[in-house]
């Protein structure tokens, strides 16, 4: 027979097992780690449709652009071949495409160039090629230039913030595309003499130049407010105190916390300097025959547009897919760094 005290015992023990049990469960379920930073700013991105859609467009037009030599191959043409000179019948008395609507038809895809009869869809690829290469290159000097100049004058301060930030108000004051122009033919002439052609990488060089030479200002201002914004914090405190020297804390403490408004601002100046190559290209100062470039094709159709109205279709709807879909993958890169920033 079980005495009283042997009874209170077991429901003691069931008791304390009952209570237990909860205990041992919640040790055994793992609970959730914390996610880096740029984890959280992947996810925020993938919610956002606008930024996904506009993203795989850009890609797109990437992959198409570096694979513009693979892609002419397989279609059978090249930018530079004048198949109405060729084939005759491709042009009538007007040197305008005999076929309708500028000459689209299975042999050529955009078309044919009045004139000369080349091909517009391969020079479309070759000059989408010419100007994302040479606008890659720009944007580059000019975000590493801007991200210098804004963090030695975020840092440290004083004159040397001063004068940093009156070189950079006299060159956002010079009228950019005035400069453009006239300093084109300048750089040209310096490595190339009067009475030679001048290299396309020679023009792709001043293009680059001249574009990095006007087009940081906006970086290092940006730079420099992030870094204003750091430089008295606890961490930056820390590391002067331990002895760590004004290059160390640049580059360990203070140019990983302004990774996001330099990439944001990046991804907003691609845009733009293309628009800034076309627009040398178009003037006659940029890309000039037989390179294929955007802004060439858009000089050529802006004197035939009334005559062949298809040659600049093709060149100007890819323009603006382009741009739009950059300018909003910019929008979205900026709104998944900082959430908070739009409201």
């Amino acid at each position: 027979m079980t005495s009283p005290i042997e009874i209170e015992g077991a429901e003691a023990s069931s008791v304390l097992d009952k209570e237990s049990a909860p205990q041992d469960v919640a040790k055994e379920v793992k609970q959730p780690e914390g996610r880096k930073p740029s984890q959280l700013m992947w996810s925020r991105f993938k919610r956002d449709r606008a930024g996904v859609v506009s993203g795989c467009i850009v890609l797109f037009f990437f992959v198409v652009a570096a694979a513009a030599p693979l892609i002419a191959k397989v279609y059978g043409k090249d930018p530079y071949t004048l198949y109405g000179q060729d084939n005759p019948d491709l042009l009538d008395m007007f040197t305008m495409p005999a076929a309708p609507f500028g000459g689209i038809d299975g042999n050529f895809w955009f078309g044919i160039e009045p004139g000369l009869g080349r091909d517009v869809f391969t020079q479309l690829l070759y000059g989408m090629r010419n100007s994302m290469a040479t606008a890659l290159a720009a944007t580059l000097i000019m975000t590493i230039l801007g991200v210098l100049i804004g963090l030695a004058g975020g840092y440290f301060g004083g004159k040397i913030d001063y004068w940093l930030g009156r070189v950079t108000d006299f060159f956002m004051a010079l009228p950019s595309q005035l400069f453009f122009v006239a300093a084109m033919p300048v750089i040209t002439t310096v490595f190339v003499a009067p009475d030679k052609e001048t290299p396309t990488y020679v023009r792709a060089s001043a293009i680059i130049i001249v574009l990095s030479f006007l087009g940081w200002m906006s970086m290092a201002r940006i730079v420099r407010g992030a870094t204003l914004a750091m430089r008295d914090r606890e961490f930056i405190e820390a590391a002067r105190i331990s002895g760590a020297s004004p290059w160390r804390i640049l580059r360990k403490e203070l140019l990983p916390n302004i990774v996001t408004p330099t990439l944001v601002q990046a991804t907003l100046t691609l845009p733009s300097t293309i628009l800034s190559i076309a627009f040398l290209s178009f003037v006659g100062v940029g890309y000039v025959e037989p390179t294929p470039d955007w802004g060439r094709m858009f000089a050529i159709g802006a004197d035939i547009i009334e005559q062949d109205p298809y040659y600049m279709l093709f060149p100007g709807v890819a323009m603006v897919i382009f741009i739009v879909a950059f300018n909003l993958l910019g929008d979205s890169v900026r709104d998944a760094f900082d959430p908070k920033g739009n409201r």
